[in-house]
C-alpha cells in the first residue's frame, strides 16, 4: 500500500498568468491547476479567452482534453474545419493534430485542459491564426457528430492499404495507395504502414508493398506530381527500457489496470513475449509518424483480410476501442471491408466486433 500522502493544490496558490503574444492573439488568461507528476504525464489549467481571442497554431505530442466551464469555444484544424461547444461539452484533440482554439467573436470563454506530456513536451507553438481562419462558419452539431461516427477518407486510405499488403492482393493495393496519397495522406504515413505490416503479415507482403508503393512515388514524381513526404520518426531514445516500454504500451492497448503475470506462450515461448513487448509494442508504436489510433487501424484491417486471425482481431478490436475509435466508426470500418475487400472479410469481421462489443457492456 502507498505511504505517499495525497496532495492540495490550493486556489490561494495558484500560479496565473496573461498569455504571451508570442503564443496567442488578443487577451487571455491562464490559471494552473495541477503538474504532471512521477505518476501522471499530464497537466490541468484553467484558460480564459476574451472576445475575439485565441491561440496560435500548435499541437500536442500526447493530445489534450479541452471542457468547456463557461461560454462557447471555438476549435479549428489545418482543413479548415471549426467546432463549436460550449459548458459541459469535451474535445479531445489527438496527438500531433496542427489545431488553435478560443472565444467566439462575441463572449469570453473559459475551457479547462488536460493536457499530456510526452518525452518531457506537453506543446510545439507555431504560426498566429488569421482572422480569415478564425471567421471560417463552424460545423453544425449534427454535422460534427456524424463525423464522429464515420471515417475519413484518409482513415478509409489505412485501412484498404493495410488489408490489400496483408492479403497480397498487389492489382488492388496500387490503386489503393494512390488513393491514399490522393486523399493526403504523407509518403512517410504510407511508408510506415507498410513497415507495420511486416509485424502482422510477414516481410515478404510488407516488402511487395514498399516496392509497389516505391514505384508508384516514382512514376508519380514523373508526371510532376508533388505528394507531402511528411515528417520522419523522431529517434528513441538510447536508454529507453524497451520491455518496460512495450509492456506498458500493450498494456494500454489492452485496457489492463495493471500488467498481469506471464502465462500461455509468455510461459510457452518467451522470446516471441521478449519480441513483442521490445520490437513491435517499443521500437515500432513508439515511432511517431502514426498515432496508436492509426496503427490500430492498420492492424485490425490487415487481421480482418487475413484467414485465421479472429483470435488476434478480437484483441485489437478492443484495443482500437482504447485508443478512441467509436463502435460507430467501428462498423464503418466492417463497411469499408464489405465495399472493398468483400463480403466474406466482412461478415467474420462484424461478427468479431459485435462479440467484442457485447463483451464491453
Amino acid at each position: 500500500m502507498s505511504k505517499e500522502p495525497q496532495t492540495l493544490y490550493a486556489a490561494a496558490s495558484r500560479q496565473s498568468f496573461v498569455g504571451p503574444d508570442e503564443c496567442f492573439t488578443g487577451k487571455v488568461k491562464v490559471d494552473l491547476l495541477f503538474p504532471q507528476n512521477e505518476h501522471t504525464a499530464f497537466s490541468g489549467a484553467y484558460v480564459t479567452f476574451e472576445p475575439g481571442a485565441r491561440t496560435n497554431w500548435h499541437l500536442h505530442p500526447a493530445g489534450q482534453h479541452m471542457v468547456v466551464t463557461k461560454g462557447v469555444a471555438l476549435t479549428g484544424t489545418r482543413d479548415g474545419k471549426v467546432l463549436e461547444f460550449g459548458a459541459g461539452e469535451t474535445v479531445w484533440c489527438p496527438p500531433d493534430i496542427d489545431h488553435w482554439h478560443g472565444a467566439t467573436r462575441h463572449q469570453a470563454m473559459t475551457h479547462l485542459v488536460i493536457t499530456g506530456s510526452k518525452d518531457g513536451q506537453n506543446v510545439i507553438w507555431k504560426e498566429k491564426v488569421t482572422d480569415e481562419q478564425y471567421d471560417q462558419p463552424p460545423e453544425t452539431k449534427a454535422e460534427a457528430e456524424a463525423e464522429a461516427s464515420s471515417l475519413t477518407a484518409k482513415q478509409k486510405s489505412i485501412i484498404t492499404i493495410a488489408a490489400f499488403t496483408a492479403n497480397g492482393d498487389l492489382d488492388r493495393l496500387r490503386p489503393a495507395l494512390s488513393a491514399g496519397l490522393e486523399a493526403g495522406l504523407t509518403v512517410n504515413e504510407i511508408k510506415e504502414v507498410l513497415v507495420q505490416m511486416y509485424a502482422y503479415a510477414g516481410f515478404p507482403r510488407s516488402l511487395n508493398g514498399i516496392n509497389a508503393f516505391m514505384a508508384i512515388v516514382k512514376d508519380r514524381e514523373a508526371k510532376g506530381i508533388q505528394d507531402t513526404v511528411g515528417k520522419d520518426a523522431t529517434p528513441l531514445p538510447v536508454d529507453l527500457d524497451k520491455d518496460a516500454y512495450g509492456a506498458k504500451v500493450r498494456a494500454q492497448l489492452a485496457g489492463w489496470e495493471t500488467i498481469p503475470p506471464a502465462a500461455g506462450y509468455q510461459l510457452f515461448a518467451p522470446v516471441v513475449d521478449t519480441y513483442l513487448k521490445e520490437h513491435l509494442f517499443a521500437d515500432i508504436f513508439a515511432r511517431d509518424v502514426l498515432s496508436h489510433q492509426q496503427r490500430e487501424l492498420a492492424t485490425i484491417a490487415a487481421l480482418a483480410a487475413m484467414e485465421g486471425t479472429a483470435g488476434q482481431l478480437g484483441f485489437h478490436l478492443g484495443a482500437a476501442m482504447n485508443t478512441g475509435w467509436t463502435a460507430e466508426q467501428l462498423r464503418d470500418f466492417v463497411s469499408v471491408l464489405a465495399s472493398e475487400l468483400g463480403e466474406g472479410e466482412s461478415r467474420q469481421a462484424a461478427a468479431v466486433l459485435e462479440a467484442v462489443l457485447r463483451s464491453r457492456e
